[in-house]
């Protein structure tokens, strides 16, 4: 599933794509993907409308609309846009289409059905239940080493389980969480709050870094304007991995060989000597 990092790369590709362009028509092809909608008035909503701007609130996508309405994407597992012309055949498990006032469709391709669309009034935004639970954002002054502190004192779960829920982390996923818990040094099995105030400093600031670092990195990718999709750091950050799958190989602080232990049906990775 695509990370922070990822969902803020889609968002700027989709950005430079679609921010000034005017939704012509919108069709959903699978009710169940914009299910808090109807499809007629998910397409009433969407039609006629411009998007002012793409931004990012956690992993999900939010397109700012003209109409005063704001249209919310979550691409979970396999989601993806693609942005075509407009008498192209749509590629297999497309759920939703959007022609766009310059003779372009931009489509919603899901082949695991996991992705979720949501159309709803900006006004109304921060009382939508996708995003009103939401933590902080990571790189704003509301997440503070002292605001990450007081959660921890709060949970008994095993840090690593913690730091994968959005409701107190926003934005870490399964790969980063393991980055930033090896950067930190702080077993993935450790009690939330057993973590001392200053290792609790550190992990805020790799949290940060790591994340910084992988925006940075997708920054600099060169990507295909047919194909906006959540997987941006193949190939350039996975590179900078220092524990995520790479079982058996040697933690490249130490020596040692990196373990691989299941967490909340997930694999962690990490390296049982620096990792305390």
């Amino acid at each position: 599933m695509p990370e922070l990092p990822e969902v803020e790369m889609v968002a700027r590709h989709l950005h430079k794509l679609i921010a000034g362009r005017t939704i012509a028509k919108a069709q959903l092809l699978r009710a169940k993907l914009a299910s808090e909608n109807t499809p007629r008035q998910f397409a009433a909503w969407l039609k006629g409308a411009r998007v002012e701007e793409v931004t990012r609130r956690g992993k999900h996508i939010l397109a700012h609309l003209s109409n005063r309405r704001t249209w919310i994407t979550h691409l979970r597992m396999t989601g993806r846009f693609v942005h075509v012309d407009a008498d192209e055949t749509p590629p297999p498990h497309t759920h939703a289409a959007f022609w766009l006032d310059n003779g372009r469709k931009l489509l919603f391709a899901d082949q695991r059905h996991f992705g979720m669309m949501l159309v709803v009034k900006t006004a109304e935004l921060d009382s939508v239940s996708h995003l009103s639970k939401l933590a902080p954002e990571p790189f704003d002054a509301a997440f503070s080493a002292d605001y990450l502190h007081e959660t921890l004192q709060r949970s008994k779960q095993a840090i690593k389980l913690f730091l994968l829920d959005q409701t107190r982390v926003t934005g870490l996923g399964n790969i980063y969480a393991a980055e930033a818990l090896h950067r930190a040094k702080i077993n993935p099995q450790l009690t939330a709050n057993k973590l001392s105030r200053s290792r609790c400093e550190t992990l805020h600031g790799e949290i940060v870094a790591v994340l910084k670092e992988a925006i940075e990195a997708g920054s600099t990718l060169e990507t295909d304007p047919r194909e906006v999709y959540g997987r941006y750091g193949d190939g350039v950050y996975e590179d900078s991995w220092q524990v995520y799958e790479r079982e058996g190989l040697p933690c490249l602080t130490c020596g040692s060989k990196i373990q691989r232990l299941a967490q909340g049906g997930r694999s962690t990775y990490f390296c049982p000597r620096c990792q305390r």
